[in-house]
């Protein structure tokens, strides 16, 4: 009897355990328990999300409630991410792209409602119509994000400007005030290819190793391999930034290129702006200029560790790689310098509004060595009209812009560096 009792026993309880999260892969379970507890006064509205989610879509709710960071457990409603998963699932039924994917990237790079810290908006609804129009024809994931990329400038009317509220502006409010840099541009666009099924996540760096400063841009997945494009799109793989990612340093993680992650990875999305790289900075080892940066940062966070809302996921070794074999033939010589220059109108060179995008001619005597286009307003402030000059050599750079008048001369001499600045100020 004792057994027949044991064995009772056991039966329900494993029935009382698969029934618990009905239609739930069990790999969740406890994740959800951990999570409702978590949640406080709010777990019965997660709860409901799950019982109300449609058979079909319970493992895209159970994935974002296990995985949820603990501040969006206590705060986020039913009803938003009930669409938000509805959404999700509406693409992934409708683009042959997004059908295709495995789940675990549909999960973690298309069904998340954030990427990093913003502020929660219910932006998916909004971006499904705004977006399907550019898509709906087209036939393979490439030829629609690339549709997307060309026309989201003109869809959001959001532009780059470093007067924006905040560094992760959410895409509403990026939408409200007109502006964002380079995080809230991304998480538009993330955001935007999200919308229609095209996997994408956001990466960049906390600091250049050349310490000019950061960046943040959107990656996209296509067909079992990471790409990367911007906000202000030319093609896949390519931008002004790969330079810069390519001498990314492997032995310091504050140079590192994060991806990041909505699942935990088991490291911290270091890029982000709440990502604690301080955690990881040796200030002693940090030239003197940006070491009080770094003080400040450690200062607020004190002994408590800030929430984490991304994870992150190391692929500092491809971005080398892609910039490696972007140079393939065209490294500078021993007595060659890459010249970052800018145009000004003023002499506030620390702000977007203050650049000006002129044509710029690059003179040796009588001999034209190059020309282009200086970088413009909304434009990231990491980005330069680059040449490849000869050290020590004196140059005249000639910016103009006929529509303002504008005909300048400036004569600079290169120095013995490999990358030098070189800021024209307009008189």
């Amino acid at each position: 009897m004792n057994r027949f009792f044991t064995f009772a026993f056991l039966v329900v309880a494993l029935m009382s355990c698969q029934s618990k999260y009905q239609g739930v892969p069990t790999e969740y379970h406890t994740l959800l328990d951990s999570a409702f507890v978590k949640a406080g006064d709010n777990a019965p509205e997660l709860q409901k999300a799950l019982a109300e989610t449609a058979e079909e879509q319970k493992e895209g709710m159970a994935f974002l409630i296990s995985y949820m960071p603990e501040s969006d457990l206590s705060s986020l409603k039913a009803d938003f991410l009930l669409e938000n998963v509805e959404y999700a699932y509406k693409a992934r039924e409708k683009y042959s792209w997004c059908a295709a994917l495995p789940d675990s990237i549909f999960l973690n790079e298309v069904l998340p409602y954030a990427n990093i810290s913003e502020v929660r908006d219910n932006w998916r609804p909004d971006f499904y119509e705004r977006f399907a129009k550019y898509v709906d024809d087209k036939d393979n994931m490439v030829d629609a994000l690339m549709a997307v990329a060309r026309n989201i400038e003109k869809e959001v009317d959001v532009a780059y400007n470093t007067k924006r509220s905040r560094v992760d502006i959410s895409p509403f409010q990026a939408m409200k005030e007109h502006m964002a840099t380079c995080t809230g541009l991304s998480i538009l666009l993330t955001d935007a290819y999200r919308a229609v099924g095209i996997p994408s996540r956001l990466a960049g760096t906390a600091m250049w190793t050349n310490y000019k400063g950061n960046h943040t841009w959107s990656e996209v997945w296509i067909d079992g391999n990471w790409h990367f494009i911007e906000y202000y799109p030319d093609t896949l793989d390519q931008s002004w930034f790969v330079a810069d990612a390519g001498k990314a340093d492997p032995e310091n993680m504050l140079h590192w290129i994060y991806a990041a992650s909505y699942k935990p990875t088991g490291m911290p999305y270091y890029a982000a702006p709440d990502g604690s790289v301080n955690e990881v900075v040796d200030l002693n080892k940090l030239p003197e200029d940006v070491k009080s940066r770094f003080e400040r940062m450690q200062e607020r966070g004190g002994d408590n560790k800030p929430e984490r809302f991304a994870y992150g996921v190391n692929v500092t070794k491809r971005y080398i790689d892609l910039y490696e074999e972007s140079i393939k033939g065209s490294k500078l010589a021993d007595d060659e310098c890459l010249a970052n220059v800018v145009v000004f109108d003023n002499p506030n060179t620390s702000k977007s509004e203050s650049r000006l995008n002129c044509r710029v001619d690059v003179m040796n005597g009588d001999k034209a060595v190059n020309f282009g286009y200086s970088p413009r307003k909304t434009d990231d402030m990491n980005q330069f009209l680059q040449f490849k000059l000869k050290k020590n050599t004196e140059y005249n750079f000639v910016v103009t812009h006929p529509e303002q008048g504008i005909n300048q001369s400036f004569t600079i001499k290169t120095n013995n560096d490999s990358a030098q600045d070189i800021q024209l100020i307009l008189k």
